[in-house]
C-alpha cells in the first residue's frame, strides 16, 4: 500500500528555530542509533518512521556506524526513503555523521578530511541520496588538527554533499574553536549533538553558554538517560531491559538504590503533572529553549507517540524545578 503521510502532520508538534540560522527542527526528532539496523525488522522501522512523520517529526537523525551492523540503518533508511518518502523529501531534514571506527587502515576512523569525505560519500550511496541536510563530525581528534576537520566540513557544503554542517561530543572549548574556523572559511557552524539529561548536565557547565553566543543550535541525545528516565526501572531491573542484557551503555551496577529512588521521586512529580516521567523529562531538557530539539529512539510505535505528548506539557513552575533540583542533589 502506498504511504500517504497525515494532512493534519503540522498542526500540534512544536519548531524551534536552530540558532541564529533560518532552519526549523522539530522539538522532538527521531534517532536511527538502535532498532533500524540489519538484524532488525524493516516494518517495524517502516512503521515507526511513517507514525513520526505524521506526527510531525521531520528530522530523522542517522551516522555511518548505525546498526548493527555498521551502515545498515542508512540502508534501512534509504529503503524507506525510496519506497514510501521520496515525495516528500523536502519536507525532511536527514542528517548523518563521522568519527567513529568504520573501516580498516588510517583512513576509516577519526577526523581527517579524508575519512570524513570518503565516509559521506559512502553514506550517500547506502542511502540513495544526492546530499543530506546535515553533516556532523562525530566526536573529535586528538591527532587530527581542528582546521583540517572544519576544513573538511566547508568543503562538503561547497561541494553541495551536505546543506548544513555541525559537531558531537565537542566540548566548550573545542566548540569554540570549531566556530572560529568555521566563521572565517564562510560556512556557518549550525548545530551541536551532544548528550543531555537530568542525570548527565554537563552541557550546562559551559557548552550552552558558548553555542548562545555563537548562534549555534543544539539537539541533544539521550535525554532519557538509556532508558533510567522512563517507568522501565521503577521496580528494578528487567531482564529484557538494556540494563538487564550486554549493553555497554548502561549496566545494571548504575542503577543503585540511590538512583532508584531519584528515579521513583521523579516519577512521582511528573505523575503530579500528568505526565509519564519519559515525557516529564523530555520536557525538562527543552525548558527555557536553550536546547531546539530533544532527540529520542525508539523500538515500536508506541514510544513515540508517547514522547511526542510530552509537547502539551513544556512549562515548569519555580516549585516543581526546585524540587528536580532537590531530588537531584540527592546522591
Amino acid at each position: 500500500m502506498t504511504y500517504l503521510a497525515a494532512n493534519n502532520r503540522y498542526e500540534s508538534m512544536k519548531y524551534n528555530r536552530v540558532g541564529r540560522s533560518g532552519l526549523k527542527l522539530p522539538a522532538i526528532s527521531l534517532g536511527l542509533w538502535h532498532n533500524f539496523g540489519g538484524v532488525d525488522r524493516i516494518e517495524n522501522g517502516r512503521a515507526m518512521v511513517h507514525r513520526a512523520f505524521d506526527l510531525g517529526i521531520t528530522h530523522f537523525d542517522l551516522a555511518n556506524n548505525y546498526g548493527p551492523p555498521a551502515g545498515s540503518a542508512e540502508e534501512m533508511f534509504g529503503q524507506i526513503l525510496k519506497q514510501d518518502l521520496a515525495a516528500y523529501r523536502d519536507e525532511l531534514i536527514i542528517s548523518t555523521k563521522a568519527g567513529y571506527y568504520m573501516w580498516e587502515g588510517p583512513y576509516g576512523d577519526w577526523g581527517s578530511r579524508k575519512y570524513l569525505i570518503s565516509s559521506l560519500d559512502q553514506s550517500l550511496k547506502r542511502m540513495n541520496m544526492d546530499y543530506v541536510d546535515i553533516f556532523y563530525h562525530h566526536r573529535p581528534d586528538p591527532n587530527t588538527p581542528l582546521e583540517e576537520t572544519m576544513g573538511a566540513l566547508d568543503h562538503i557544503v561547497r561541494s553541495g554533499k551536505a546543506l548544513y554542517v555541525g559537531v558531537s561530543n565537542y566540548s566548550a572549548e573545542q566548540s569554540a574553536q570549531a566556530a572560529a574556523i568555521l566563521k572565517q572559511l564562510g560556512t556557518p557552524f549550525l548545530i551541536h549533538q551532544p548528550s543531555y539529561s537530568m542525570f548527565n548536565r554537563w552541557i550546562e557547565n559551559g557548552l550552552q553558554d558558548v553555542l548562545e553566543q555563537e548562534g549555534v543550535g543544539s539537539i541533544v541525545f539521550s535525554p532519557l538517560a538509556g532508558g533510567l528516565l522512563t517507568n522501565r526501572y521503577l521496580n528494578g531491573v528487567p531482564a529484557d531491559s538494556r540494563a538487564g542484557g550486554p549493553s555497554v551503555f548502561l549496566k545494571a551496577d548504575q542503577i543503585t538504590d540511590a538512583k532508584l529512588s531519584q528515579i521513583k521521586q521523579l516519577n512521582e512529580l511528573a505523575g503530579e503533572r500528568g505526565q509519564s516521567l519519559a515525557q516529564m523529562s523530555l520536557a525538562w531538557v527543552l525548558r527555557g529553549g536553550r536546547v531546539t530539539s530533544a532527540l529520542i529512539g525508539a523500538s515500536r510505535v508506541e514510544q513515540i507517540d508517547d514522547n511526542v505528548a510530552a509537547l502539551s506539557r513544556l512549562d515548569f513552575s519555580d516549585e516543581e524545578l526546585g524540587r528536580i533540583e532537590s531530588i537531584l542533589r540527592a546522591e
